[in-house]
């Protein structure tokens, strides 16, 4: 007999037998793996969905600087600009929420979210920021055409780009 390993499928087995459950049979321990694994996989689904955001919303970004400006194709430099002005999209609420913190009292949580947002965006600048390779005229084209959807995003080339880097960048698909 095949195993089963959702957990919709567990309980329906399990609810079939009438009875208590021993803490120590076997039923009980298959409906815990379950448990467990049902849990595992929804929690690998919310981080995944959650970065699957984050990259969506630095390509929105880039989308809209790119409308702004008419180039075909930009440089590393323009890159960079493009990746420090999206690096300081929060420090005017930042520092609106500094100031009207009153002295001695700790920090709001919107507060300590948007600094821990900010350090983690600039360790992945540190590291390698993936954005769209807009050096490319193509890329740009089909950056300006995107429709926001993450499918979309297949057909855009990207990079990583770094603090130091110039040029000779990483490459990706």
């Amino acid at each position: 007999m095949p195993i089963a390993h959702s957990l919709k499928k567990v309980a329906k087995n399990v609810s079939k037998h009438s009875g208590q459950m021993h803490i120590k049979g076997r039923k009980f321990k298959q409906l815990n793996r379950a448990t467990l694994r049902d849990q595992k996989l929804s929690e690998r689904k919310r981080k995944s969905q959650e970065l699957k955001m984050k990259e969506l919303e630095s390509l929105r970004f880039f989308q809209a600087a790119v409308q702004n400006r008419g180039n075909s194709s930009f440089s590393m430099e323009e890159i960079k600009i493009f990746i420090e002005s999206f690096l300081s999209r929060f420090d005017e609420e930042l520092t609106a929420l500094k100031r009207d913190r009153r002295p001695g009292r700790p920090p709001t949580t919107r507060q300590q979210k948007l600094e821990q947002q900010l350090e983690t965006d600039n360790q992945h600048y540190k590291t390698g920021f993936r954005v769209p390779d807009i050096r490319d005229k193509k890329t740009v084209e089909n950056l300006r055409n995107w429709n926001g959807s993450p499918g979309g995003t297949t057909i855009l080339k990207f990079i990583r780009v770094t603090k130091d880097s110039t040029d000779g960048t990483e490459m990706e698909d």
